[in-house]
């Protein structure tokens, strides 16, 4: 693996989260759970890749999203937010909003469409991220910075739109190993020269009772290696217990269950991003690369529902925004033009299925939404697969 050398500052940052995790590790007998470490990466104090005040999002940083590559993605999205207030109440609260790119692409929008929400609530735990917003908001729509405010945790209750654009991949996720005397749970140790290395545990608990339904319900062969995330499930569980009348509307990378616990990943889904690049090791300079698993959307609408949410809609990215009208938005530039030209080919990868088009999906969960088929969802709903 030939990655990008970090500078002599950003190798000392990742120096000190390496000897903070081993304090940790060594204040819990020796051992966490991968959980654990993925927390401690990406959300220890100060120092987690979030929590960090490094670049991590566009050209100069490790990934792109969908709201970097065009304000074509947030202006179709806006017509499914806008529906959903409708029907409800509107209010939007956008949950890791990133730079802000997405939160002013679609409040442009909302004005547009003259359906701006009285409030535009962000939750966000880095403070970096939170300036950054800030900041984009500024530029981007001054006029409209005062509908918006940043909330420090959940509030007990919720009525709109809870929207959460590649969230859920950042949550926590067991690893987990199904093995012919029984399941395992991989977790992070210290090695005598003070490096991370892979330490299995027997599962137990809530995880052990997820993991052995999981297997009996795909079938899984001895030495299958996969993630479960619990931390999602309670998420999506706790609005449950919060939404009054409304929708989650969640968007990310992942697949129903029988695909995510799929023979050809037998090693799972975890993957690190830095500089552009992808790799599989969590161990490659701490709190300096993204670190994500895929999202088993079987699983949130299994906890979502037995806490009194109903299903609205499930459907690749593609066919989410196609059925939103982001065609119709990109036929709205004048042809030829640059600014044609860059809008098609983000469209382009946002439908395709070989780009993010297919690998993306979106999952609607609401409670009070009666009126009907979302617009999101008015084709190609793939509930079914769930």
């Amino acid at each position: 693996m030939t990655l990008p050398l970090p500078s002599t500052e950003a190798q000392d940052h990742s120096q000190r989260l390496i000897e903070a995790i081993r304090r940790d590790i060594a204040a819990q007998g020796g051992w966490i759970s991968f959980a654990s470490f993925m927390e401690r990466l990406l959300y220890a104090p100060g120092l987690g890749y979030y929590t960090a005040g490094a670049q991590k999002f566009g050209a100069a940083g490790d990934f792109v999203t969908a709201p970097g590559m065009s304000a074509l993605f947030g202006q179709a999205l806006a017509r499914q937010l806008a529906e959903i207030m409708a029907r409800s109440t509107p209010v939007i609260l956008e949950v890791g909003a990133g730079t802000g790119r997405l939160a002013a692409d679609l409040l442009l929008e909302l004005e547009r469409l003259e359906a701006l929400p009285a409030q535009y609530q962000i939750l966000d735990l880095s403070a970096d991220l939170r300036e950054r917003q800030r900041q984009t908001l500024t530029e981007a729509a001054p006029h409209l910075l005062t509908r918006v405010t940043w909330l420090d945790a959940l509030p007990e209750h919720f009525s709109g739109v809870v929207l959460g654009n590649e969230l859920l991949d950042a949550m926590p996720a067991e690893i987990v190993v199904w093995q012919d005397d029984g399941i395992a749970q991989r977790g992070v140790a210290v090695d005598a020269s003070g490096a991370f290395v892979w330490r299995d545990r027997p599962a137990s608990g809530a995880l052990l009772e997820a993991a052995r339904e999981i297997g009996l319900q795909c079938q899984l062969p001895p030495g299958f290696e996969s993630e479960i995330s619990l931390a999602a499930r309670a998420w999506a569980a706790e609005w449950g217990h919060r939404l009054v009348t409304g929708a989650l509307l969640l968007i990310d990378y992942g697949f129903p269950r029988r695909e995510f616990y799929h023979p050809q990943r037998a090693r799972g889904t975890l993957m690190c991003h830095y500089r552009h690049q992808a790799h599989p090791d969590p161990f490659y300079l701490p709190g300096l690369q993204d670190v994500t698993v895929h999202v088993d959307f079987t699983a949130i609408i299994a906890a979502a529902h037995p806490a009194g949410l109903d299903l609205l809609g499930y459907t690749s990215q593609g066919q989410f925004l196609l059925n939103c009208g982001i065609l119709d938005r990109l036929a709205e530039l004048e042809s030829g033009t640059h600014q044609y030209i860059r809008a098609a080919a983000a469209v382009s990868k946002l439908l395709m299925p070989h780009e993010m088009g297919e690998l993306f999906k979106v999952i609607a969960l609401g409670r009070g939404i009666d009126d009907g088929t979302l617009c999101g969802f008015s084709s190609g709903d793939q509930s079914h697969r769930l």
